[in-house]
């Protein structure tokens, strides 16, 4: 039987062709992003930098001249994020680029987000890329989702939302050697129209965590996302969930603070935090010496968060 036609696409697409090829030797099927994470967690690190690399906010002095007039939008935004990641690979846990700002650019935007990953996955092996995309649609596309990211794209992880329920999101589910992060209480202002819901005598958000944890993390490989602006909810999924890894967005440019944010979302091993900054380390300098001050503002989040673990 032939394969489904995105399967096919992705494979021709594929550096050599099939799922888990890798470029430095042996498949990507022994990253396994959980195992990964812990093994970032075991160095203390728990900071997760956000490559939410607006075109506008990178350096001059980082712009890369294309074949013609003008710069190259997918040789500036790599060559921005190689110097991050470069900076910074001895001191996180994660990177997540957030596909928002890369396919705003097309074709080479989309070339620049596979060729970022591509970069991570050389220079800093050992840290697991999340593909944050919030993906959700019936099941059968899924399917094509869940190939784009991880068989073309080669994340570690995913963003997906829960709205749609288990069965659509079995594709993503099965994947056991990846991370399936579900969106559970969200950092912007306008979270609680819906999350905070009461849906059988308590909060929306909180039913999600608790179907997630007990329901669909059938393979060990869920996560969850809980706002650093939402301390009272943090605090509560993490009674709910136990050891279950969180993805914390919120710190720095949107005013989460790190001393809660450690207290309410740590695991009862003092673990399970992916810390996620992004503003306030990839543009914390504006000149020449942007991959220095986003080294120095990674080792000051780290810090701050060991501190207070």
């Amino acid at each position: 039987m032939a394969e489904p036609g995105i399967r096919a696409a992705l494979r021709t697409l594929s550096p050599k062709g099939v799922r888990g090829s890798n470029p430095l030797g042996g498949t990507m099927n022994e990253r396994n992003f959980n195992n990964m994470l812990e093994a970032q967690w075991a160095k203390s690190n728990f900071v997760c930098v956000g490559l939410d690399s607006e075109l506008e906010k990178i350096p001059e002095s980082v712009r890369q001249r294309g074949n013609g007039p003008g710069i190259s939008i997918a040789n500036t935004i790599v060559a921005f994020n190689r110097a991050i990641v470069e900076a910074t690979k001895d001191l996180v846990c994660a990177y997540k680029p957030n596909s928002a700002f890369y396919e705003a650019h097309g074709d080479e935007g989309f070339a620049a987000l596979k060729r970022t990953i591509m970069d991570i996955h050389a220079i800093a092996p050992d840290v697991p890329v999340i593909l944050d995309a919030k993906r959700a649609d019936i099941g059968n596309t899924n399917r094509g989702y869940a190939d784009a990211a991880f068989d073309f794209l080669q994340a570690d992880a995913v963003t997906v939302h829960p709205y749609l329920g288990q069965e659509a999101l079995q594709p993503f589910l099965d994947q056991s050697d990846k991370g399936i992060i579900v969106l559970c209480r969200t950092s912007n202002p306008g979270a609680g129209e819906f999350q905070d819901l009461s849906v059988n005598g308590e909060p929306l958000y909180r039913f999600v965590a608790r179907r997630v944890a007990s329901e669909w993390n059938k393979n060990g490989n869920c996560a969850l996302v809980v706002g650093a602006t939402a301390l009272h909810e943090l605090a509560h999924v993490r009674k709910i969930v136990g050891d279950m890894p969180i993805l914390i967005p919120g710190i720095g440019a949107q005013g989460g603070d790190v001393e809660q944010t450690v207290k309410a979302g740590k695991d009862s091993r003092g673990k399970g935090m992916i810390i996620n900054s992004s503003r306030g380390i990839i543009f914390a300098s504006k000149g020449a010496d942007f991959a220095q001050a986003a080294r120095r503002e990674t080792i000051k989040l780290r810090d701050t968060i060991n501190q207070y673990r």
